[in-house]
């Protein structure tokens, strides 16, 4: 069931559906489109922002960050597998563009705004704050006023999205220690590093000296990754024996799966289903693990699911 945000946002939410190829359907999840407020300088933002929940009592919080010159919608299918799998999603859309430098890629000087971004998840657990003031909407609307927002979280974010998530989770261990104490984990989907500045080598920098577990999906090289960029910056920062896999088959829109659209796939490949379930089953079951602090050997190098996977390799 999808619950539209608020009605001065429906005419924008038509004009992106248009130009969008519809998400198969999912009856145990409930999306409630509504806004965040970041702030951007001197001024705040009222962002969109998509909150996906299951059926059941949320594991966790996930944040899952979409791309550059992408929005929260081209996330969709990837956010209700996460919902379905039992986790509480909240899937926000950040600029690309920004005469302030209020952007998720780094175009100029995007730290400032970053950090305001990583303000909602430091203080999430304050309902009165931010991100508290977002869910308390969604939930209301979504008819689950009782539902408390999980403390546990994970990250999750493609192409620019996976830079930003880490830098996101550094600031967090730097100046937000209780709320990083509630972190369990990243997954980057194809991460790209931005052309300006180090924000990505920057966080992993932080993140290493931790053990923050975080795993990459990632597709061959390319234009739209600037050829591998976030995940050999993952290589040559992170020295850790298992940084997940790439698909040797797969695109840079394998993590909008059925939500992408036709600007992605003309720009940077088709997804393919078997490549779409392979990211969407290593992210969700690699979460679990960060979860319970016991990953399934199943989903990690000798074990049953991944040795039985063709076209992979293994990242280290």
């Amino acid at each position: 069931m999808r619950i539209p945000r608020s009605a001065s946002a429906l005419s924008a939410a038509v004009l992106t559906a248009a130009v969008l190829a519809p998400a198969p359907a999912h009856a145990a999840v409930t999306r409630i489109e509504n806004t965040v407020q970041i702030r951007c300088a001197f001024t705040t933002q009222n962002q969109s922002s998509d909150w996906y929940f299951p059926a059941g009592t949320p594991k966790a919080l996930v944040w899952l960050q979409h791309g550059f010159v992408r929005a929260n919608d081209h996330v969709a299918d990837l956010a209700t597998e996460y919902a379905e799998h039992g986790y509480l999603v909240f899937a926000p859309s950040l600029p690309s563009a920004s005469i302030f430098g209020c952007t998720l890629q780094n175009i100029g000087n995007n730290t400032d705004y970053l950090d305001n971004v990583a303000d909602l998840f430091g203080k999430a657990a304050d309902p009165a704050d931010k991100l508290g003031r977002s869910f308390s909407d969604a939930k209301a609307r979504a008819g689950r006023s009782g539902l408390a927002l999980p403390s546990a979280m994970v990250f999750a974010g493609h192409s620019a999205g996976g830079e930003a998530v880490p830098y996101v989770a550094n600031r967090l261990r730097t100046a937000y220690p209780q709320a990083f104490a509630r972190l369990r984990g990243l997954v980057l989907f194809d991460p790209v590093k931005s052309f300006v500045g180090d924000n990505l080598g920057g966080a992993l920098d932080g993140l290493k000296t931790t053990s923050l577990p975080i795993q990459a999906v990632s597709a061959p090289h390319g234009t739209c990754n600037n050829s591998g960029s976030g995940t050999s910056a993952l290589q040559d920062r992170l020295d850790r024996p298992f940084l997940g896999v790439r698909l040797t088959t797969g695109a840079h829109t394998d993590a909008e799966g059925a939500s992408t659209d036709g600007v992605g796939t003309l720009a940077c490949g088709t997804p393919k289903a078997p490549n779409i379930a392979i990211l969407q089953t290593l992210a969700t079951n690699w979460s679990d693990g960060y979860l319970t602090g016991s990953p399934d050997p199943a989903y990690y190098p000798g074990g049953a699911y991944y040795d039985g996977l063709a076209d992979i390799e293994t990242l280290s």
